[in-house]
């Protein structure tokens, strides 16, 4: 490795480990050479910070006195080089005037040739000294890279020329900004809202919700349009954070070449990156985009910039004339730049695009299709199945008893074709989160856990009927319990799980408005189930048998139930209509995301 920028490397291996905010140990060797921190934003143009030296001669073995001076700073990197040569490795050493705010530092094989901060600290001055080896160059310039913030630095600030005696000064003087300007490109302020003219026309447009407007307060907006041998980018959606897209080969996180809009202090840096699996980004420090502009309003985040079709130069940029997965994705960020996890599922198209092809306006979804599978065979299964097959046969028996289908009661035939119809619905939608995910998810909660044990139930259910006692053994008020029990606790299971699964990101329906409807829906069944106990017990309060004083209440429905019919029947109709527009409006919200 070079022996450039050894202090600046301590940035940008924050930026490598994600876990950390910052890297306030300032030890990082990755920037050696360029002296850039990886914080995803390009460096200050004007410095404030100067070097001072007490000498402008040195002989090999002399010690310099370097001292960084400024506002407060975090993080600081210095280094010597060949004045005529700034892209040559450092030279010479460094000893430390104070080890409690500065550390030595190895660049490729010279050892102590850079000196880095030990905390993110704030500080206002540094002082080291500078040891001259004995193949000194015939000029050297102190560099130094400064850290205001994360996202606020400059790099190669340029500090004096020292010369061995009796040598010229060089000619002309040399500035080590060049670097920094090179890599730094004009930002400017886009004036409105985007329009959504042109896609599917003359640019490849995507929406989420399909076709909203990239103005209103709930849109998610990208586009890509082809200019030549370049394509200039568009994105914005409502977020205080960041907004990011990227490209990819599959739909899962990983290997993809992402893009970054991070709102830092109201103003907003535009960064191309890395991701490697399920980790932060890796942004670049080189910044390979143009004509940046970028509008922070009412709530809403706007970006766009324009970059090549190729970039061979740029390792991890992709070719946009090949197609790819497209995810667009947005979140929080701290004060000082850092992104924290999206807190929903990425948008994702359902299938490869090709973006400087065919122009097209398409929408996307933040929910795989299995899982929206998955979702709605559950819902149909445990709120519609279930819950009707228990009214069913809790309060029709009397009613439909003297009906008979294919040999047996109406009331029985109904119960079980609803509950097998429950066991295959379950059955399907429980494989499909495991085809998902290849395996099992450790990222779902308790949800994955309560859904196998209500899958259990289920199967159990089904097997238990199968051993049913008559209706005369001594063993079926036996039965009856544990196959009450063993249903009932399904169906809280159930419910809880659903409740669980419905902000899971892989699905995470419209908030609060999923708690609130499942809320009613089980206010909807408990409600009706004790209206009609209680039209019961009215029932059987007219059957009571007056013998030798005494008030029994007859064990068995008689058909004094048979009295109540119309009315079980007509709360029977209006709650298969109530659970039919608590599924319709599930299904409904389930299709959006």
């Amino acid at each position: 490795m070079d022996l450039s920028g050894f202090a600046v490397a301590v940035w940008i291996f924050v930026c490598l480990c994600a876990s950390v905010v910052g890297y306030p140990n300032g030890k990082v060797r990755e920037a050696c050479t360029s002296m850039v921190p990886c914080h995803g934003s390009s460096p200050q143009l004007s410095p404030e910070h100067t070097i001072a030296v007490n000498g402008t001669e040195f002989k090999p073995g002399d010690s310099i006195k370097v001292h960084l001076s400024g506002p407060d700073f975090e993080g600081f990197f210095i280094q010597a080089r060949d004045a005529e040569h700034l892209d040559s490795p450092a030279v010479g050493s460094f000893v430390l005037a104070d080890r409690r705010r500065s550390q030595l530092l190895t660049c490729g094989r010279a050892k102590n040739s850079a000196v880095s901060h030990t905390s993110k600290a704030k500080k206002k001055d540094i002082t080291v000294y500078w040891v001259a080896p004995g193949d000194a160059p015939k000029h050297v310039q102190f560099l130094a890279t400064v850290v205001k913030k994360y996202r606020i630095f400059w790099v190669k600030i340029p500090g004096p020329i020292v010369s061995q005696p009796d040598v010229l000064s060089p000619t002309p003087p040399l500035h080590a900004t060049s670097e920094a300007v090179s890599t730094s490109h004009p930002v400017s302020y886009i004036s409105k809202p985007f329009s959504t003219s042109g896609c599917g026309v003359t640019k490849f447009c995507i929406r989420n919700p399909t076709n909203c407007d990239p103005g209103s307060a709930s849109c998610f907006f990208l586009s890509f349009q082809q200019e030549e041998s370049s394509v200039f980018i568009e994105m914005s959606g409502p977020s205080e954070g960041y907004l990011a897209f990227a490209f990819s080969h599959d739909q899962w996180m990983g290997g993809d070449d992402a893009y970054l809009c991070i709102n830092e202090d109201h103003l907003v840096h535009v960064s191309a990156a890395c991701l490697r699996e399920r980790s932060h980004p890796l942004l670049d420090s080189e910044n390979a985009l143009e004509d940046v502009s970028w509008r922070l309003a009412d709530g809403i985040l706007q970006c766009s910039f324009r970059r090549s079709i190729r970039l061979p130069a740029y390792k991890g940029r992709f070719n946009l004339d090949t197609s790819y997965y497209i995810f667009l994705a947005d979140g929080e960020a701290s004060e000082g730049g850092l992104i924290y996890k999206h807190h929903r599922q990425p948008l994702v198209t359902e299938g490869l695009y090709n973006v400087t092809g065919l122009p097209q306006d398409i929408g996307g979804s933040r929910a795989p299709r299995l899982i929206k599978a998955h979702g709605a065979l559950m819902f149909v299964a445990w709120i519609s199945a279930v819950s009707i097959g228990v009214i069913v046969a809790r309060f029709f028996k009397p009613v439909w008893s003297h009906s008979f289908l294919f040999g047996k009661e109406l009331w029985f035939q109904v119960h079980r074709m609803l509950m097998l119809t429950t066991v295959m619905l379950t059955s399907i939608s429980f494989v499909l989160p495991f085809i998902y995910r290849g395996g099992w998810s450790q990222q779902a909660g308790f949800h994955p856990y309560l859904g196998c044990t209500v899958m259990a139930l289920t199967i159990f259910q089904p097997l238990m009927a199968g051993f049913r006692p008559s209706c005369h053994a001594p063993r079926r008020q036996l039965f009856n319990w544990f196959h009450w029990s063993t249903g009932t606790t399904a169906r809280i299971l159930a419910v809880v799980t659903m409740f669980l699964g419905m902000d899971l990101p892989a699905l995470d329906l419209p908030d609060p408005w999923d708690t609130y409807a499942m809320i009613g829906f089980v206010a909807w069944h408990v409600g009706t189930d004790v209206l009609l106990e209680i039209h019961s017990y009215c029932l059987v309060r007219k059957a009571e048998v007056i013998e030798d004083d005494r008030v029994q209440i007859l064990q068995s429905l008689t058909s004094a139930e048979a009295e109540g019919r119309l009315f079980k029947q007509i709360v029977l109709t209006v709650y298969v209509c109530g659970n039919i527009v608590f599924l319709v409006a599930f299904l409904i919200a389930i299709n959006k995301v």
